[in-house]
C-alpha cells in the first residue's frame, strides 16, 4: 500500500526567515490522523534565509537526522560539537538523555534541508552528534544507506533507532530496488525531479507513506534525487 502525500497539501508554516512544510504533525500545525508513521516522526521540508536559523534549544530521546539538498548549515551544541554540513552531506544527533542545540545558515543563499526524526529504540544515553559527506556521484543509480541503527550498515552514520534512512541519485530511465520487511514503515521523498515507486508517480517533495510493500522498485521519471526512510 503506498499513500501519496502530494507537497501543495502538506501542512506548514512561513516565518519569513523560515519557509516550512511539514509531512507529518508539528509545531502549529496538528492533524491527528497524521502524527507520524510508524517510529517516524517528523519529516520537516524547510528553507532557511541567508544569515538566520534556529537559535539553541533542546530535544531529548529522538534520532534527528538533517539532510541538506541546497546550500548548508552550521550546528553547535551544548556538548561542544560544531560543524557545518553543506548540500550532499547529512548530519545525525542522538538526542539522548538531553542536548541543545543551534542550527543556523551562515550562507549568502538559501539552504534547504529534509529534517527527519526518528524514535530511539531506547530513552535517555549520553547524547552524540555527526556529520558525513555522501558524495552524489557515489550513488548514482543504487540506493546508499546514510544513517542507521544496523551493525550490519558500517559506512553509514549511527542513530538510535531500528530504521535506516538511504538516499540515491537516478538519471531518467533509470532503476533502484529496495527490499524490505512489509510489516516496517517506509517512506520516500524525492529531493528533486520525479519517480514512479511500484506503480505510482511521486514528483519533487511529495511524501510516499508505504506499507505492506516486500519490495519496491523506483523507476526515474526524470533526473532525480531522493531519500527513504525505511523505520519499525
Amino acid at each position: 500500500m503506498i499513500e501519496l502525500k502530494p507537497f501543495a497539501t502538506l501542512g506548514g508554516a512561513d516565518h519569513g526567515w523560515l519557509k516550512a512544510k511539514h509531512h507529518f504533525s508539528f509545531a502549529s500545525y496538528y492533524d491527528p490522523n497524521n502524527v507520524s508513521h510508524g517510529a517516524l516522526r517528523v519529516w520537516n521540508d524547510d528553507e532557511i534565509a541567508p544569515n538566520t536559523g534556529f537559535p539553541a534549544h533542546p530535544h531529548a530521546n529522538m534520532e534527528i537526522i538533517t539532510y541538506v539538498r541546497e546550500g548548508a548549515i552550521t550546528h553547535q551544541d551544548s556538548l561542544g560539537n560544531k560543524g557545518r554540513t553543506e548540500a550532499g552531506d547529512v548530519q545525525v544527533m542522538s538526542a539522548g538523555s538531553g542536548v541543545r542545540h543551534s542550527e543556523y545558515n551562515l550562507e549568502p543563499t538559501a539552504t534547504r534541508i529534509f529534517q527527519i526524526w526518528i524514535e530511539p529504540t531506547t530513552e535517555g544515553g549520553q547524547p552524540t552528534w555527526g556529520a558525513k559527506p555522501f558524495p552524489k556521484a557515489n550513488r548514482s543509480g543504487k540506493l546508499v544507506t546514510l544513517a542507521s541503527g544496523f551493525a550490519d550498515d558500517t559506512d553509514a552514520l549511527p542513530i538510535r533507532a531500528s530504521a535506516r534512512v538511504l538516499g540515491t541519485t537516478l538519471k531518467k530511465g533509470e532503476r533502484a530496488e529496495y527490499d524490505a520487511d512489509a510489516a516496517r514503515h517506509l517512506y520516500l521523498v524525492p529531493a528533486a525531479g520525479s519517480v514512479e515507486v511500484n506503480g505510482i508517480r511521486v514528483n519533487a517533495r511529495d511524501g510516499a507513506a508505504i506499507r505492506n510493500e516486500a519490495k519496491l522498485t523506483i523507476t526515474a521519471l526524470e533526473d532525480s534525487e531522493l531519500v527513504l526512510v525505511d523505520a519499525a
